[in-house]
């Protein structure tokens, strides 16, 4: 009998400690813990650790492991205890540039096993995209690389502390995380057999270039796109009345062509707001920048938001935002009104194109992102090179192919993992998301019906849903209903056979539920059907007065 089958086959039974220091009470260490600590004997695995960890309010007492794979993937398993594991794995996703390792309590409270990587890289010494400097292995390891291994890895964990498999496997993510499971599902299709897949950055070459030249449109030319304004002249652009503005004119136009007006637009592809008639009375006099309009070079600003970026040929990119995602705008691409930090993109994106666009980075990023004024050093090593040098160009001109080949996963062709494997796949993406733009992931889907089941949209139905969520932000958030389970249908589908034509999404401000909706998997949308009359009220705003059509 080897080490590993030893500890496993342990009698349940309290064990005394040997190693107590002289005149101390005796160590109790249960059966399951020395089970758990056993992992790290795993002899085709390099685990780190393994322990117990006593139940908290969110969690009951599990047993956790870490591990390292080369070159530099470190990953994590939760394990609810043997009498408490419900037969199931889930691969957790990540978000952004991920560099961590993310928690998945609830999951484990309700019997999941739970794994999670940091993607090859620590954000805590290596922050946003720096870990790609001149690290072509680190790029693959976040393109794709990290989460199949951690998979691989993950699975045998679960094997050895369990002694059988998982009956089923699972992903989930939203963001980065939907990147992951859709390239899973191109490139490892037999990982798992049910996939939820959050607005997924899958076209991350364009979304990234999009988020860059969305902020030049704000920075360029001494600011005078910014949708804010500067009231006091302190250099801080505080005022978010044009964007006040804005967003109460697209309501204006179109929160009502559902049916309901709820500060909510259902379909935004039937929102037929144009800014140059729709805003035409709310141009600043003379042209001179105010705080309540727009000079004409915003209403530019307003309109390149909504049609998405294009280069100096007027070639299109990538779709633009969504009417009605107008919300989300400030803090991603302008800063929220009285708050000092540099919108969230600027941070998180901007760096994008100094390590993950190029084939040979151009350089590291100059000490303050946000002054453009600020020449960067060319002769420094490394040297600098900014966000503000980027030319759009160089997309159409094809300098991000080898990293798209990495980082993109649009390859609608999933016959391996829907047919061959006979798995599941639920795509969700919030019509309001500013972050992501949603139209792009309902063309994907449109593509998977194509390439997969030859353009017959029932067939695909039989194996991949797609769920677009009105007014919901970039994976929660905003106006519309933003939270439901997002794996329980999926296990109900795989499981069971049982295909969702709905889910039931709330929405709650300051913790209490005022919005209750069916959302419909696509092509249907949810049509009110509540007592006549009452479409505006929003006691009637529960799931019952919704009809899929």
């Amino acid at each position: 009998m080897n080490r590993k089958t030893y500890w496993l086959w342990l009698p349940a039974v309290s064990l005394l400690c040997c190693s107590c220091s002289g005149g101390s009470e005796p160590k109790v260490v249960s059966a399951a813990e020395l089970t758990c600590q056993a992992l790290v004997q795993t002899r085709n695995l390099t685990l780190i650790s393994a322990e117990l960890i006593e139940a908290t309010d969110t969690a009951p007492q599990y047993c956790y492991v870490k591990g390292m794979i080369s070159s530099a993937v470190s990953y994590h398993v939760q394990l609810p205890l043997p009498e408490d594991w419900n037969g199931r794995f889930v691969n957790w996703g990540d978000g952004g540039k991920d560099g961590d390792l993310d928690f998945a309590d609830y999951r484990v409270a309700q019997g999941y096993a739970v794994a999670n990587s940091n993607t090859g890289h620590d954000n805590g010494s290596e922050p946003g995209a720096s870990f790609a400097l001149d690290n072509r292995q680190a790029e693959i390891d976040f393109g794709y690389r990290a989460v199949q291994l951690t998979v691989n890895a993950a699975k045998t964990v679960i094997e050895a502390y369990y002694q059988k498999e998982p009956a089923y496997s699972y992903h989930e993510g939203c963001s980065t995380g939907g990147r992951q499971g859709l390239m899973e599902a191109q490139r490892y299709p037999y990982d798992f057999d049910g996939i939820v897949v959050g607005a997924p950055v899958n076209h991350y070459q364009a979304v990234n270039v999009s988020h860059v030249w969305m902020l030049q449109r704000m920075f360029f030319n001494d600011y005078a796109g910014m949708l804010a304004f500067d009231s006091d002249q302190d250099g801080r652009f505080e005022s978010l009345s044009k964007m006040n503005l804005l967003r109460e004119a697209v309501l204006d136009k179109c929160d009502a062509y559902d049916g309901i007006t709820d500060g909510v637009i259902d379909d935004p592809l039937v929102c037929d707001f144009s800014p140059d008639l729709d805003l035409a009375q709310m141009m600043c006099s003379g042209d001179v920048n105010a705080d309540a309009c727009f000079t004409r070079a915003q209403l530019q600003t307003v309109k390149d938001f909504y049609a998405g970026p294009y280069d100096s040929k007027g070639v299109s990119i990538f779709k633009g935002k969504a009417f009605g995602s107008e919300f989300g705008w400030p803090g991603r691409y302008i800063p929220q009104a009285g708050d000092e930090a540099p919108p969230t993109v600027l941070t998180n994106s901007a760096n994008h194109v100094n390590y993950l666009f190029y084939e040979d980075d151009p350089g590291v990023p100059t000490g303050n992102p946000g002054d453009l004024s600020a020449a960067p050093d060319s002769e420094r090593t490394p040297p600098e090179w900014s966000w503000g040098q980027f030319s759009v160009d160089d997309f159409t001109a094809g300098r991000a192919e080898l990293m798209a080949s990495i980082t993109d996963a649009t390859d609608p062709d999933l016959r391996r993992f829907l047919i061959q494997n006979q798995g599941k796949l639920m795509i969700y993406h919030g019509w309001g998301d500013a972050g992501v733009h949603p139209e792009p992931t309902l063309d994907y889907y449109r593509d998977v019906v194509e390439a997969t089941f030859a353009g017959d949209l029932e067939a695909a139905r039989d194996d991949a849903r797609l769920f677009m969520i009105p007014g919901m932000g970039h994976c929660r958030g905003g106006p519309g209903p933003d939270t439901w389970d997002k794996l329980a249908p999926l296990v109900d589908w795989v499981e069971n056979g049982i295909a969702p034509d709905y889910v039931v999404a709330t929405h709650a401000t300051e913790g209490v539920v005022d919005n209750q909706r069916r959302i419909c998997a696509y092509p249907e949308q949810a049509v009110y059907s509540g007592p006549p009359g009452g479409a505006n009220d929003p006691a009637n705003w529960v799931e019952n007065n919704f009809t899929c059509r």
